[in-house]
């Protein structure tokens, strides 16, 4: 990004080199997706403890590439990449992948299908309506689809100054009082942090400008996509790049009550993706079952033939509990 090697270690991790070659020479439509069962030799202990993980493969020609994740069922999940495709799909609790629906997100009437209209990087989804709210990084959008992936009902831009291409909204969170938080990628040169976004009200439709602060990954790596935990708090996938190995996956806590006009806000760490399955997370979902907290992550392939499409499950457990907030709404320091 900002310094020459940074970005040439990006420019290499996250898209095709030259001399490589991508998975899908041929168009292939075929409407099937498998899951390959994972095994992790060694269940890690701690906050983040591994239930399943599979690695989605498919001949369709435009599967892959996942920047965003819902879960919208029992076992059944939505994707989205940043080709612009959407996927739906329920694994089998025999193994195998059912009800698969691999279509094209629609753009807005009129209007031209290229990357920037579909380069779809966080999305939500209403449980009570269906409907889905998918961010856009090359147009510092919002859009609104209808529950079956049909149409745009609606779409906002986000407030100036505009966030950067490819460092413009990459996570995206509902919290369960309404509120939406987007976090740039790598936008502002702030030394505050990266600079984020919180919405009072439907951040697809014009209305209030939303309140912008700054959030600080102290050393944890760039946000890739965030989701709201069940006691208001919300978890963040964070992205850190190297060289052995090219991707380490770290998982933090926030808490939106830290969050205040222009002011900086901080995470706690409480884990992360274990190096056997190291690769480019960037879609994340958590629900409950009773007691339980689960977290779900998509990596994204970028249509490369040595990365994969990884769908993993992790239960949350012994959580640190939220701290007492300092009067006059001051945010929180570094853990």
């Amino acid at each position: 990004m900002r310094r020459p090697l940074l970005a040439a270690l990006i420019f290499l991790a996250l898209g095709p080199v030259i001399g490589t070659h991508q998975r899908f020479p041929v168009d292939d439509l075929t409407q099937s997706v498998s899951a390959r069962p994972l095994r992790l030799p060694a269940a890690e202990q701690g906050m983040m403890r591994f239930v399943r993980g599979w690695q989605l493969d498919s001949p369709h020609s435009k599967f892959g590439g996942f920047s965003a994740l819902a879960r919208i069922g029992p076992d059944r999940f939505q994707l989205v990449g940043d080709n612009g495709y959407g996927v739906r799909l329920t694994l089998s609790p025999a193994g195998g992948v059912r009800d698969v629906r691999i279509v094209a997100m629609p753009v807005p009437k009129g209007q031209p299908r290229r990357k920037t209209m579909v380069d779809m990087e966080a999305m939500f989804v209403d449980p009570a309506s269906g409907k889905s709210w998918v961010a856009l990084e090359g147009l510092n959008q919002v859009w609104r689809f209808d529950a079956e992936l049909r149409r745009v009902e609606t779409r906002r831009r986000l407030p100036a100054p505009r966030w950067p291409a490819n460092r413009g909204p990459e996570a995206m969170v509902r919290l369960a009082d309404g509120r939406t938080i987007i976090f740039s990628e790598d936008a502002d040169d702030d030394p505050r942090g990266r600079e984020a976004l919180v919405y009072t009200d439907d951040p697809a439709v014009p209305g209030k400008p939303p309140l912008r602060f700054f959030y600080d990954s102290a050393g944890k790596g760039l946000v890739s996509d965030a989701a709201p935990l069940p006691d208001g708090r919300v978890l963040l996938v964070h992205r850190r790049l190297g060289f052995d190995p090219v991707f380490t996956t770290i998982i933090a806590i926030l808490d939106p009550a830290d969050i205040g006009p222009d002011g900086v806000v901080y995470s706690r760490t409480i884990g992360h993706v274990p190096r056997v399955f190291a690769d480019n997370y960037e879609g994340a979902a958590v629900s409950v079952d009773g007691a339980r907290t689960f977290l779900w992550l998509v990596s994204d392939d970028n249509f490369n033939v040595w990365q994969r499409s990884l769908l993993l499950q992790f239960e949350l457990v012994d959580l640190p509990p939220r701290r007492a907030q300092q009067k006059g709404g001051a945010v929180s320091g570094p853990p």
